[in-house]
């Protein structure tokens, strides 16, 4: 698979490149939108790491800012995964690890609203568990979150390669690579709205035609029923989560013990600490 350096040779922590979009921009932007795309070792949440990462961020004047690197994810690169992005071991012996770059991706994501291609069930998770592990926060509070597959689906289901195929005219070259996949998934939003003009031409308009996706956690153990943070897994699924651990407070203790995700775990204790003060 080819790969690119930046200008001087070699690679930064974070390779960096901007450019203004030369095509029509068909989304009016109050903030920068930031469209990611993960490489990993696999889909799972807890175990799995990113090997690649690649953001196009879009400036609400057009400027596109692109951010791509290879990571160390300190384990080995299962040979399944590596047949789909090309990414082998050998190929991030020298990278720098995900804690080594968090701090300035982070501060790239800064007053981003967030988007991509299947992004809010993987992409954005998977970073949220890396955050974490590297001991920092990055709250989705206040972002509107935009999933391009979600509009695909809801007009055209498809790949992302047939979408860009269809809304663009274009293949997808070099699929499988983290900034070509976060590069196809924003041309493909920006040729939807031109579509859809049902879509209108704000985030706002967009997620209202779409649905709005309220998330609890990023791994969708828990999910809003009428205002309530309700159980989406297991014998308690369906029921609030603040019922189950005032009558069940040992079952808490058996998911902060579990396999599960360190943002499921952070959003538990955030629930059952609100439900002691409730009771207290």
């Amino acid at each position: 698979m080819k790969k690119h350096a930046c200008e001087s040779g070699h690679y930064p922590v974070f390779c960096r490149h901007s450019h203004r979009s030369t095509g029509n921009m068909n989304i009016v932007l109050q903030r920068p939108i930031a469209f990611l795309d993960l490489e990993t070792t696999g889909v799972n949440l807890v175990t799995d790491r990113i090997v690649e990462i690649g953001v196009v961020k879009v400036m609400p004047d057009g400027t596109e800012v692109r951010k791509r690197r290879l990571l160390n994810p300190q384990m080995p690169i299962p040979a399944e995964a590596s047949a789909v992005h090309g990414i082998t071991d050998g190929m991030v012996a020298e990278a720098p690890t995900f804690r080594q770059v968090a701090n300035e991706v982070r501060q790239f994501l800064d007053d981003c609203d967030l988007a991509g291609y299947n992004s809010n069930r993987f992409d954005w998770p998977m970073l949220m568990e890396e955050f974490l592990r590297a001991g920092l926060d990055f709250d989705i509070s206040g972002r509107r979150m935009l999933d391009v597959q979600r509009i695909f689906h809801a007009m055209e289901p498809r790949t992302l390669s047939a979408a860009l195929r269809f809304y663009c005219g274009e293949e997808l070259v070099d699929a499988h690579s983290a900034e070509a996949d976060a590069e196809a998934s924003w041309k493909v939003f920006n040729a939807q709205l031109t579509r859809y003009p049902v879509l209108g031409n704000t985030l706002d308009s967009v997620l209202q035609q779409i649905g709005d996706e309220v998330i609890v956690d990023m791994a969708r153990r828990f999910v809003i029923e009428k205002g309530v943070e309700v159980f989406n897994f297991g014998k308690y699924k369906g029921r609030p989560v603040a019922d189950v651990l005032k009558a069940e407070p040992q079952y808490y203790d058996w998911m902060m013990r579990g396999d599960f995700p360190m943002h499921t775990k952070r959003k538990l204790s955030e629930i059952f600490n609100r439900t002691l003060l409730r009771t207290s």
